[in-house]
């Protein structure tokens, strides 16, 4: 596949990993009607999980089985799956889905601090910086500190705090996990099944609430746990081995277009200007934070000199006796 049609796939897998994860969290609203946040979380990791899993099986590849391996594979999970996932369920019960998109957007931001902190991201230049506080401006103009108390202000931190958490999981897979000749299914279906592992252990907290699942609380659940999070999962995993970390994470300011188009027209949720504002900033703020500098010019070579037919006379970059030859 030649380079112009290799970006112009890494660009549809983009936009169908932003059109799948924005729904996401259309989802999670529907789903929080019937279920508990715990359940939401659990559900959607086993749902996933399961679905990696027979896609592994269907290809005929294996888990991963070393102990190491295993370990990082723990560690992302935590990060990338069980923590953010249960922060969106949580922050969704006082929060608008669209808002939570949104704030989601923020993934790259976090991932370029991440970088600046640890030392990854080395002479960061003025317009990256200016994005980087840009968009944390933008996140306090959503999240409204001076205004908004309570519930609602609480949901908010736990949608900005899953955004960070992916910012964490997107760096430790890139340097961890992928590019070491493992599948990217195998280690997306070892991760859900890790994550499944890790939310299990918060049954406790609310996930053995009796429930009643009527017919549309078992679609919603099914699509969100099969189609927003397992397919999700793996098509981010494929990104992040064929395009980098950071360009899966570039996906979350993509995310804001289909997070509030779908939670306007499915939910009837509405936007105060303040908010669209917000979400207008951090995408500019994200855009500038992803610039990349421009490459150096070519230097010129020295004008020389046309022979008789008006070509360049390449003798003359012989020694002086060669050219006499030459000639």
């Amino acid at each position: 596949m030649n380079g112009a049609a290799g970006k112009g796939w890494a660009w549809a897998r983009i936009g169908v990993l932003a059109l799948l994860w924005g729904s996401t969290f259309l989802w999670i609203e529907l789903a929080l009607d019937a279920l508990t946040p715990v359940q939401v979380t659990l559900s959607r990791c086993v749902l996933g999980s399961a679905t990696l899993l027979i896609a592994c099986l269907a290809s005929r590849r294996r888990l991963p089985r070393d102990r190491a391996t295993w370990g990082h594979i723990v560690m992302a999970a935590f990060f990338c799956n069980a923590l953010p996932f249960a922060m969106f369920s949580i922050g969704q019960q006082t929060i608008d889905s669209g808002v939570a998109g949104v704030l989601n957007a923020t993934t790259p931001l976090w991932s370029l601090l991440i970088g600046v902190v640890i030392g990854s991201e080395r002479g960061l230049r003025p317009v990256r910086l200016v994005g980087l506080l840009l968009g944390f401006t933008g996140v306090v103009l959503i999240f409204a500190p001076w205004r908004t108390t309570g519930p609602v202000g609480w949901g908010a931190l736990a949608i900005v705090a899953a955004a960070a958490s992916y910012a964490v999981g997107f760096a430790y897979m890139g340097r961890h996990l992928v590019g070491k000749g493992i599948p990217t299914i195998s280690l997306s279906a070892a991760q859900l099944i890790a994550a499944t592992g890790l939310t299990a252990l918060t049954l406790p907290a609310g996930g053995l609430t009796p429930i009643d699942i009527g017919p549309k609380t078992l679609i919603v659940v099914v699509v969100l746990g099969v189609v927003a999070t397992g397919t999700t999962f793996h098509l981010t995993y494929r990104i992040i081995a064929a395009e980098g970390a950071t360009n899966a994470a570039t996906v979350g300011y993509l995310l804001p277009v289909v997070s509030v188009a779908l939670g306007a027209s499915v939910l009837d949720e509405g936007l105060s200007l303040r908010i669209v504002a917000g979400m207008v900033v951090v995408i500019v703020a994200v855009s500038l934070t992803r610039r990349s500098p421009r490459p150096l010019p070519a230097p010129a070579l020295a004008e020389t000199p046309a022979g008789a037919d008006g070509t360049e006379d390449l003798t003359r970059h012989l020694p002086r006796k060669e050219q006499d030859v030459r000639r």
